[in-house]
Protein backbone atom coordinates (compact mmCIF):
# COMPACT_ATOMS: atom_id res chain seq x y z
CA UNK A 1 0.00 0.00 0.00
CA UNK A 2 2.97 2.19 0.87
CA UNK A 3 4.62 1.78 -2.10
CA UNK A 4 1.48 2.48 -4.14
CA UNK A 5 0.88 5.85 -2.60
CA UNK A 6 4.67 6.58 -3.18
CA UNK A 7 4.20 5.28 -7.35
CA UNK A 8 1.18 7.80 -7.52
CA UNK A 9 3.00 11.15 -5.60
CA UNK A 10 5.68 10.44 -7.78
CA UNK A 11 3.79 10.45 -11.40
CA UNK A 12 1.41 13.40 -10.27
CA UNK A 13 4.59 15.18 -8.84
CA UNK A 14 6.24 14.21 -12.48
CA UNK A 15 2.63 15.48 -14.51
CA UNK A 16 2.69 18.63 -12.38
CA UNK A 17 6.16 19.36 -13.31
CA UNK A 18 5.88 17.77 -17.28
CA UNK A 19 2.62 20.21 -17.47
CA UNK A 20 3.97 23.38 -16.08
CA UNK A 21 6.92 22.93 -18.58
CA UNK A 22 4.82 22.63 -21.79
CA UNK A 23 2.88 25.62 -20.51
CA UNK A 24 5.35 27.74 -19.41
CA UNK A 25 6.07 30.47 -21.73
CA UNK A 26 9.19 30.19 -23.28
CA UNK A 27 10.76 31.98 -26.88
CA UNK A 28 8.73 30.57 -29.94
CA UNK A 29 10.47 29.51 -32.78
CA UNK A 30 9.12 30.20 -36.44
CA UNK A 31 6.23 31.68 -34.80
CA UNK A 32 4.63 32.55 -38.17
CA UNK A 33 5.16 28.92 -39.84
CA UNK A 34 2.13 27.53 -39.69
CA UNK A 35 0.01 30.95 -40.34
CA UNK A 36 1.30 30.12 -44.76
CA UNK A 37 -1.61 29.04 -46.65
CA UNK A 38 1.07 26.77 -48.46
CA UNK A 39 3.83 24.93 -47.11
CA UNK A 40 6.35 22.06 -48.06
CA UNK A 41 8.65 19.22 -47.02
CA UNK A 42 9.62 15.90 -47.19
CA UNK A 43 9.62 12.72 -45.36
CA UNK A 44 11.59 9.29 -44.62
CA UNK A 45 10.71 6.56 -42.80
CA UNK A 46 9.85 2.75 -41.80
CA UNK A 47 6.96 0.68 -42.67
CA UNK A 48 5.83 -3.17 -41.53
CA UNK A 49 3.32 -4.49 -43.49
CA UNK A 50 1.87 -8.11 -43.64
CA UNK A 51 -1.57 -9.51 -45.37
CA UNK A 52 -5.01 -10.19 -43.46
CA UNK A 53 -6.48 -13.63 -44.91
CA UNK A 54 -10.30 -14.22 -44.62
CA UNK A 55 -10.45 -17.89 -45.86
CA UNK A 56 -13.51 -19.55 -47.93
CA UNK A 57 -13.43 -22.50 -45.24
CA UNK A 58 -11.58 -23.08 -42.41
CA UNK A 59 -7.65 -23.73 -42.55
CA UNK A 60 -4.24 -23.61 -40.82
CA UNK A 61 -3.64 -20.01 -41.22
CA UNK A 62 -1.32 -18.87 -43.85
CA UNK A 63 1.60 -17.13 -41.95
CA UNK A 64 2.92 -13.96 -42.47
CA UNK A 65 6.53 -13.09 -42.13
CA UNK A 66 6.81 -8.89 -41.72
CA UNK A 67 9.93 -7.67 -43.27
CA UNK A 68 11.37 -3.81 -42.58
CA UNK A 69 10.55 -1.43 -45.74
CA UNK A 70 11.20 2.10 -46.24
CA UNK A 71 9.02 5.65 -46.91
CA UNK A 72 10.20 8.36 -48.59
CA UNK A 73 8.57 11.49 -50.33
CA UNK A 74 7.25 14.50 -50.16
CA UNK A 75 5.10 16.72 -48.87
CA UNK A 76 2.03 19.56 -49.89
CA UNK A 77 0.18 21.09 -46.86
CA UNK A 78 -2.77 23.42 -47.90
CA UNK A 79 -3.40 25.38 -44.21
CA UNK A 80 -7.26 26.04 -43.55
CA UNK A 81 -7.47 27.25 -40.29
CA UNK A 82 -5.22 27.19 -37.15
CA UNK A 83 -6.82 23.68 -36.15
CA UNK A 84 -7.43 22.17 -39.81
CA UNK A 85 -4.84 21.45 -42.61
CA UNK A 86 -5.36 19.05 -46.28
CA UNK A 87 -2.38 17.78 -47.27
CA UNK A 88 -1.07 15.18 -49.49
CA UNK A 89 2.35 13.02 -49.29
CA UNK A 90 2.77 11.46 -52.45
CA UNK A 91 5.80 9.03 -52.22
CA UNK A 92 7.77 5.69 -52.86
CA UNK A 93 7.00 2.90 -50.42
CA UNK A 94 9.16 -0.53 -50.82
CA UNK A 95 8.19 -3.76 -48.21
CA UNK A 96 8.14 -7.28 -48.58
CA UNK A 97 5.94 -9.81 -47.11
CA UNK A 98 6.78 -13.41 -46.83
CA UNK A 99 4.03 -16.01 -46.78
CA UNK A 100 4.33 -19.59 -45.11
CA UNK A 101 2.04 -22.12 -46.24
CA UNK A 102 0.92 -25.18 -44.02
CA UNK A 103 2.08 -28.46 -45.62
CA UNK A 104 -0.61 -29.75 -48.06
CA UNK A 105 0.14 -32.99 -50.29
CA UNK A 106 -0.83 -30.64 -53.46
CA UNK A 107 2.86 -29.28 -52.76
CA UNK A 108 5.25 -31.21 -54.80
CA UNK A 109 8.84 -29.79 -53.24
CA UNK A 110 9.23 -27.56 -49.92
CA UNK A 111 10.08 -24.65 -51.81
CA UNK A 112 6.03 -24.88 -52.65
CA UNK A 113 5.42 -23.70 -49.13
CA UNK A 114 7.09 -20.40 -49.19
CA UNK A 115 6.45 -17.48 -51.77
CA UNK A 116 8.15 -13.99 -51.00
CA UNK A 117 6.07 -10.79 -52.36
CA UNK A 118 7.56 -7.76 -52.43
CA UNK A 119 5.65 -4.46 -53.24
CA UNK A 120 6.91 -1.43 -54.44
CA UNK A 121 4.01 1.45 -54.41
CA UNK A 122 3.36 4.74 -55.47
CA UNK A 123 2.04 5.87 -52.72
CA UNK A 124 -0.64 8.90 -52.98
CA UNK A 125 -2.68 9.63 -49.87
CA UNK A 126 -5.08 12.48 -49.23
CA UNK A 127 -5.13 13.64 -45.42
CA UNK A 128 -7.10 15.86 -43.22
CA UNK A 129 -5.19 16.82 -40.16
CA UNK A 130 -6.44 18.01 -37.18
CA UNK A 131 -4.69 19.90 -34.54
CA UNK A 132 -4.22 21.08 -31.07
CA UNK A 133 -3.27 24.64 -29.25
CA UNK A 134 0.58 25.07 -30.44
CA UNK A 135 2.33 25.01 -26.43
CA UNK A 136 5.50 26.87 -26.93
CA UNK A 137 7.30 24.99 -29.57
CA UNK A 138 5.19 22.04 -29.97
CA UNK A 139 2.02 21.01 -31.76
CA UNK A 140 0.17 17.43 -31.21
CA UNK A 141 -2.36 15.81 -34.02
CA UNK A 142 -4.00 13.47 -35.78
CA UNK A 143 -4.97 12.66 -39.26
CA UNK A 144 -6.87 10.18 -41.28
CA UNK A 145 -7.31 9.93 -44.76
CA UNK A 146 -7.52 7.91 -47.92
CA UNK A 147 -4.59 6.68 -50.19
CA UNK A 148 -4.97 5.62 -53.74
CA UNK A 149 -1.60 3.44 -54.93
CA UNK A 150 0.06 1.91 -57.69
CA UNK A 151 1.90 -1.45 -56.85
CA UNK A 152 4.48 -1.78 -59.53
CA UNK A 153 5.98 -5.29 -58.25
CA UNK A 154 2.06 -6.98 -58.49
CA UNK A 155 2.80 -8.93 -61.61
CA UNK A 156 -1.24 -8.23 -62.08
CA UNK A 157 -0.51 -8.91 -65.63
CA UNK A 158 1.79 -11.74 -65.60
CA UNK A 159 0.17 -15.46 -67.54
CA UNK A 160 2.24 -16.90 -64.63
CA UNK A 161 1.12 -17.68 -61.17
CA UNK A 162 2.33 -19.61 -58.68
CA UNK A 163 3.12 -22.84 -60.62
CA UNK A 164 5.43 -20.96 -62.15
CA UNK A 165 6.29 -19.88 -58.90
CA UNK A 166 5.01 -16.18 -59.50
CA UNK A 167 2.30 -14.85 -56.60
CA UNK A 168 0.22 -11.69 -58.28
CA UNK A 169 -1.59 -9.07 -56.20
CA UNK A 170 -3.82 -6.21 -57.90
CA UNK A 171 -1.92 -3.38 -59.34
CA UNK A 172 -4.04 -0.40 -58.20
CA UNK A 173 -5.28 -0.97 -54.56
CA UNK A 174 -6.73 1.63 -52.24
CA UNK A 175 -5.99 2.31 -49.03
CA UNK A 176 -7.51 4.42 -45.58
CA UNK A 177 -5.46 5.46 -42.62
CA UNK A 178 -5.42 6.92 -39.50
CA UNK A 179 -2.36 8.64 -37.68
CA UNK A 180 -1.12 10.55 -34.68
CA UNK A 181 2.15 12.72 -34.69
CA UNK A 182 3.80 15.80 -33.11
CA UNK A 183 5.00 19.22 -34.46
CA UNK A 184 8.21 20.06 -33.16
CA UNK A 185 9.15 24.27 -34.04
CA UNK A 186 13.54 24.27 -34.09
CA UNK A 187 15.04 26.90 -35.00
CA UNK A 188 15.59 26.52 -38.26
CA UNK A 189 12.91 23.96 -39.56
CA UNK A 190 9.83 22.51 -38.16
CA UNK A 191 10.52 18.44 -37.35
CA UNK A 192 7.87 16.11 -37.67
CA UNK A 193 7.86 12.51 -35.94
CA UNK A 194 4.37 10.84 -37.11
CA UNK A 195 2.60 6.68 -36.89
CA UNK A 196 0.07 5.88 -38.75
CA UNK A 197 -1.87 2.95 -39.39
CA UNK A 198 -2.36 1.42 -43.23
CA UNK A 199 -5.38 -0.79 -44.08
CA UNK A 200 -6.06 -1.81 -47.45
CA UNK A 201 -10.34 -1.25 -48.37
CA UNK A 202 -10.53 -4.29 -50.95
CA UNK A 203 -9.31 -8.04 -52.31
CA UNK A 204 -5.90 -7.29 -53.29
CA UNK A 205 -5.42 -11.04 -54.59
CA UNK A 206 -4.81 -12.10 -58.14
CA UNK A 207 -5.98 -16.18 -58.24
CA UNK A 208 -4.45 -18.80 -59.97
CA UNK A 209 -5.70 -20.11 -63.14
CA UNK A 210 -6.36 -23.44 -61.93
CA UNK A 211 -9.08 -22.78 -59.10
CA UNK A 212 -8.28 -25.77 -56.85
CA UNK A 213 -4.63 -23.68 -56.69
CA UNK A 214 -3.29 -24.66 -52.95
CA UNK A 215 -1.64 -21.27 -52.84
CA UNK A 216 -4.81 -19.39 -53.90
CA UNK A 217 -8.03 -21.57 -54.20
CA UNK A 218 -8.94 -21.24 -50.06
CA UNK A 219 -8.69 -17.46 -50.15
CA UNK A 220 -11.62 -15.05 -50.12
CA UNK A 221 -10.10 -12.05 -49.52
CA UNK A 222 -6.51 -10.80 -48.94
CA UNK A 223 -5.86 -6.87 -47.95
CA UNK A 224 -2.60 -5.37 -46.43
CA UNK A 225 -2.56 -3.64 -43.23
CA UNK A 226 0.66 -2.21 -41.28
CA UNK A 227 2.41 0.45 -39.63
CA UNK A 228 4.70 3.33 -41.08
CA UNK A 229 6.59 5.77 -38.76
CA UNK A 230 8.06 8.85 -40.68
CA UNK A 231 10.40 11.92 -40.60
CA UNK A 232 8.95 14.82 -41.72
CA UNK A 233 11.10 18.20 -42.65
CA UNK A 234 9.34 21.14 -43.44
Amino acid sequence: MRTTIVVLLLLFSFSTVHGQWLTKPRVQNNQNFDKKPLSWGYYFGINSLDYNFDYQEQQEDIQVERTIGFNVGLIGNLRLSDYFDLRTEPGLVYTQRNLMYAPDPRFEKESDLFREVPSTYIYAPLLLRINTKRLNNIKPFVSLGVATAINLSSNEDNPDDNFAGKFRTTSKPFFYELGIGMDFFLYYFKFTPSIKGVFATGDELVRDNRPNSPWTGNINRMQSRGVFLNFTFQ
